[in-house]
């Protein structure tokens, strides 16, 4: 439903990419908060196009591995600049199955906060989405049947 135009069909691409890029680092369990002017009708309300699409990943850590291992491994996954250009996608990630401090629920607290409201301080929801390649490849299909040319 979100995939009606080409510049909202190259941002939706551009998420399943970087989701592709999360399996690759094998990464196959959490989910996903979706939000931004992405999920706005802003062709309408501002007349423009969206530039990208905000996501938080909340995953798991792949087993053996910690924070300082995931990022020297899959350090492309967390450059926050790198991402935004190459998937269209603001990222950030937390952590799952780690000890909850404080710092973590201010955090969430933060994203509730943040994404409950648009910059107008009208009330808005976001989407949650599970990781799941299945779905993800339904999905793109989805998208190349809409005209969204795209090579994986």
């Amino acid at each position: 439903m979100f995939g009606f135009s080409p510049d909202r069909r190259a941002i939706l691409n551009g998420l399943l990419d970087f989701r592709a890029s999360i399996y690759a680092a094998g990464i196959p369990n959490g989910f996903q908060w979706l939000n931004g002017s992405f999920m706005e009708d802003v062709e309408s309300h501002q007349d423009r196009s969206p530039n990208d699409i905000d996501v938080v990943s909340f995953i798991q850590l792949p087993f053996g591995e910690d924070q300082g291992s995931l990022y020297g491994r899959a350090a492309h996954l967390f450059d926050h600049d790198a991402v935004k250009v190459a998937f269209k996608v603001d990222a950030y990630f937390e952590f799952l199955g780690v000890a909850l401090e404080e710092r973590h629920i201010r955090q969430v607290t933060y994203w509730h906060s943040m994404w409950a409201h648009n910059r107008n301080g009208n009330w808005k929801g976001f989407f949650t989405v599970g990781l799941d390649l299945t779905d993800d490849a339904q999905a793109r299909q989805v998208l190349q049947d809409k005209g969204g040319n795209h090579e994986t």
